[in-house]
């Protein structure tokens, strides 16, 4: 066997193990922390790959991110797979298997040892804390960003070969991709400049800099836009209400929590919580850095890979260190999906040629069992934050996102002991209290739904997410005027509000005020032209027009968005019968019965129509 053929073999073993390891998460669904808003609840994502879609995924800076090729990805998704979680887990798990695969083989061309580099890549695409970065479908910016930062670097080995504008263009073209999926990236000119010291050994001049001008000025350009994007969304901590001591001393203990999660993975969770550090811990977390720092610079001349390992860790989890503190967690795993290869690259160049296979089998099984059972945990929201809340305790995220996957499964009663937990824990959570709120209101209290939409509408007032809860509420307790003023307030908090505007034309309807309810409903379906619940409802306006035609065609339009929904045959039965079209009735009444054969009223109407149909007197 050649040495070529060996080395397609190894690559495509490592595919396939890493394939098959995240296979079940094909079985998983979506999760309500970011999924929703990423694609469920996102009008442009959720039409799939369009032109209007491919202006808004550059112009817009939703959930305080700017990264339109994460976003036409997620598109691309829904183009191919509709909303079917399983095909977006597919796409996630590809690109983790392609970025795994292309890190084998760029480290086998810059370093010429095939055996040392499958150990890097095998733990980088199996080891357990990559599994938030390909399990949950809100994080496609890590893969995606990690598959273009392969493609660099492998692209960055052609040019060292035979430097040229044509293989640099290469280099910078995957380092704008990169960029473009997650700004996190923007450290991979200095992760260059590392790999010119080892494992490519050359010479070391002025050269090497000024090669990295062009990318460095495409990192400053990504890092001012997203600092502005996050500032303005408010998603960035301020000094005052996290000061850069606590700021500096939580850094200094994620870095030595990341060592120890790469050797000892145990108790990971989606959301670490900041909690008070002690002075021994940052004093114990900063020696363990120090003398990891002092061994490295000792063996810089004779194991260079310590010091350029040790350095692409530190360097490339600075954007998300926490220095610049963006979110309220104090950690997360996915963060280390690209830092940890400087620690692979320190501890597999450090074997003896001897030990290299053996640690790397035992390495395999070891983190492909610890990641399968990891992966389990993110099979649905409950699943996920049960086990959150029991590892990383008092932790309002946890709280609150069990409470409101009970909640959507029905169990309000069981969600308001963990909804008022995490009330409790973060009072100044608006999301919580929405939640709340629709537990509140799901059992029965009016009154303190509406208390606690009230209290999430002063804590987040650019949100339209309370007023249209409000709505909802008002709305059931034929408080008509006030569901619509709240109504309106969610519009005007968000015009692509498609259930806000669903919601006001269904009040507006119960009004009699039937031209501005189908003003509405088509407004909802100019955002979302696939919504099933708008064509029914602006069906139902029109009907009550007078407008039957026109009501049988959005009717059959919601029917073929929702073939499963008894109703909205129902709907249409009646609308034919309305039009006059009474076999066409008939025959639906007959298809709604099939979905629901235990409904009295369709049967009776079947039955009147039928009687109708023979002359008979129904």
């Amino acid at each position: 066997m050649t040495t070529a053929t060996r080395d397609r073999l190894l690559a495509g073993a490592l595919a396939a193990a890493t394939v098959l390891v995240y296979l079940p998460s094909l079985q998983h669904g979506f999760v309500n922390y970011d999924d929703n808003e990423y694609v469920l609840d996102n009008p442009p994502v959720r039409a799939g790959l369009t032109a209007s879609g491919v202006v808004w995924a550059f112009t817009a800076a939703h959930s305080a991110n700017w990264h339109p090729l994460t976003w036409l990805s997620h598109m691309v998704d829904v183009e191919l797979w509709g909303l079917a979680p399983s095909g977006h887990h597919l796409t996630s798990v590809l690109l983790h298997a392609a970025a795994a695969t292309l890190l084998f083989d760029v480290l086998r061309r810059m370093t010429g040892d095939a055996w040392r580099s499958l150990l890097v890549a095998t733990v980088f695409a199996l080891h357990p804390l990559r599994v938030e970065s390909v399990a949950w479908v809100a994080e496609r910016k890590d893969v995606l960003a990690a598959f273009w930062w392969m493609v660099g670097l492998w692209a960055y080995w052609w040019y060292v070969t035979r430097p040229s504008a044509g293989r640099y263009a290469l280099v910078a073209l995957a380092f704008v991709a990169g960029l473009l999926a997650k700004p996190m990236v923007v450290t991979f000119p200095a992760a260059l400049l590392l790999l010119d010291v080892w494992p490519l050994r050359r010479p070391w001049s002025a050269r090497l800099v000024v090669e990295k001008l062009p990318l460095l000025a495409l990192s400053v350009a990504a890092s001012v836009v997203t600092f502005v994007v996050q500032r303005d969304a408010g998603a960035m901590a301020t000094l005052e209400g996290l000061p850069l001591g606590e700021r500096i001393a939580n850094a200094i203990v994620a870095y030595a929590t990341y060592l120890r999660l790469t050797v000892w993975p145990s108790g990971l969770a989606v959301f670490y919580p900041r909690r008070p550090l002690s002075p021994v811990t940052v004093g114990g977390a900063a020696a363990l850095l120090v003398a990891v720092t002092a061994l490295a610079s000792w063996q810089a001349r004779v194991r260079p890979w310590l010091a350029v390992g040790w350095l692409w860790f530190v360097g490339t989890l600075v954007p998300v260190i926490g220095i610049v503190k963006v979110g309220d967690q104090a950690l997360a795993d996915r963060f280390t999906y690209l830092p940890q290869i400087g620690l692979l690259l320190m501890a597999a160049w450090s074997l003896s040629a001897a030990w290299v296979m053996p640690v790397t089998a035992v390495a395999t099984v070891a983190c492909a069992l610890l990641t399968m059972r990891q992966q389990a945990i993110w099979r649905d929201s409950v699943t996920l934050f049960t086990h959150t809340a029991a590892v990383a305790p008092d932790n309002y995220i946890a709280e609150t996102n069990l409470g409101a996957a009970l909640l959507e499964r029905g169990r309000a009663d069981e969600a308001l002991p963990h909804l008022r937990r995490g009330q409790a824990l973060a009072p100044a959570y608006a999301k919580v209290h929405v939640s709340l709120g629709a537990a509140l209101a799901a059992t029965g209290d009016g009154a303190g739904a509406l208390a606690a939409y009230a209290e999430a509408a002063r804590l987040a007032p650019d949100s339209a997410s309370p007023p249209f809860n409000a709505g909802l509420v008002l709305a059931a307790q034929g408080r008509l005027d006030e569901a619509v003023a709240r109504y309106r307030e969610a519009i005007a908090r968000d015009p692509q509000h498609v259930n806000a505007r669903i919601g006001l034309g269904m009040v507006l309807a119960a009004q009699g005020r039937l031209d501005d309810a189908v003003r509405e409903y088509e407004a909802a379906l100019a955002v979302a032209p696939d919504d099933a619940a708008a064509h029914g409802s602006l069906a139902l306006a029109l009907d009550a027009l007078g407008r039957h035609e026109q009501a049988i065609a959005q009717h059959r339009t919601a029917v073929a968005l929702a073939p499963a929904q008894p109703f909205a045959r129902y709907n249409l039965a009646a609308s034919y019968a309305a039009a006059g079209r009474t076999d066409e009735a008939i025959a639906t009444l007959r298809e709604a019965l099939v979905l629901q054969p235990n409904w009295p009223e369709a049967r009776a109407d079947l039955a009147a129509l039928e009687a109708q149909s023979h002359g008979a007197s129904p």
